[in-house]
């Protein structure tokens, strides 16, 4: 199967704070942008940062492995150095996590390294990563 790029649009409360997050923090490059939305390059994957300073984040809980994890939430499953090197930057930037990272679901079926924590607009985002990629879809 040759995966293709996904899309996906999401409500920022501020222009300045994505850019500096999704760009500076996150490493993300930008590509195209307006007064009112920015296109990001999302480890190969577009998304774009809509402006609308009335949004809030809504989102639910459900147990996981031992977490509350926060409903919705968005991210990237990446190789583990990838992973570990994003850890690292995302602590190194002070950014809060809502789950920290770790092994979830250790010695189980699915493995994989999580963590979450939220952009300045508060969506959730997720990365993970597995020591086996056979084992993201593995029942």
């Amino acid at each position: 199967m040759n995966l293709r790029p996904f899309h996906l649009a999401f409500p920022v409360h501020d222009l300045t704070e994505a850019r500096i997050f999704y760009g500076e923090i996150m490493g993300c490059a930008e590509g195209r942008s307006s007064d009112h939305w920015i296109d990001f390059d999302f480890y190969g994957h577009q998304i774009v940062a809509h402006l609308d300073a009335s949004a809030r984040a809504v989102s639910t809980h459900n147990a996981v492995d031992g977490h509350d994890v926060p409903v919705p939430h968005f991210g990237v499953v990446l190789t583990m150095p990838q992973w570990e090197e994003l850890a690292a930057r995302v602590k190194g930037a002070g950014i809060h996590f809502g789950i920290e990272p770790h092994i979830r679901f250790k010695g189980e079926v699915g493995e994989q390294a999580t963590m979450f924590f939220y952009d300045p607009s508060g969506n959730a985002l997720e990365f993970k990563a597995f020591a086996d990629d056979a084992q993201l879809f593995a029942a």
